[in-house]
């Protein structure tokens, strides 16, 4: 979607090295590495798991940052892939998504009267108003679910990453020129 294309390895050295010394320092496999053509200077890790992970710069990014503030961007971004945090976050989506799926059928079961002719039904009153409350509520818990797992997550990445490289001020110097 980015339009990603791989790390060359001649001339993309010195990006290469970085990801490969902090893959080791951090115990992973190393990632495969991209360079987006974007002015823009973002980073970001992708991967189901460290063995099918990737790690993406973009050219913006790769212009504007020295080698210690580069170091700090990517351990942040390694740290995404170690910690697991893209399965941490399907998890979230699913579970909310399953909530909005129950919600539904609560409600779908209680318009149609559950099958019965009971037309005096109490329970399937509750069921209903119940239904119309998770419709409402579900997706506004799924938001607030998922902004709270990505900021931890954020955060979490960013003292993982200041481990990795034992240099905090090179990711709060990349941090500041990206601002």
């Amino acid at each position: 979607m980015t339009g990603a294309q791989p790390a060359d390895p001649m001339r993309d050295r010195e990006l290469i090295n970085v990801v490969e010394n902090l893959a080791i320092t951090a115990g992973l496999p190393m990632p495969k590495v991209y360079i987006v053509a974007d002015a823009a200077p973002n980073a970001f890790a992708t991967g189901r798991n460290p063995d099918h992970s990737a790690v993406a710069v973009t050219s913006g990014l790769l212009a504007i940052l020295d080698r210690t503030e580069l170091e700090g961007v990517l351990a942040h971004e390694l740290s995404h892939i170690g910690n697991r945090d893209i399965l941490v976050s399907t998890v979230a989506v699913v579970l909310a998504g399953f909530v909005a799926i129950i919600s539904d059928m609560l409600m779908r079961g209680m318009m149609w009267g559950g099958g019965r002719d009971d037309r005096d039904n109490k329970l399937g009153l509750v069921f209903l108003v119940l239904g119309i409350i998770g419709i409402i509520l579900a997706p506004i818990a799924a938001q607030m679910i998922q902004l709270a797992i990505s900021r931890k997550r954020e955060y979490l990445a960013d003292v993982s990453g200041a481990l990795l490289t034992r240099y905090p001020e090179g990711l709060a110097s990349a941090l500041e020129k990206i601002s």
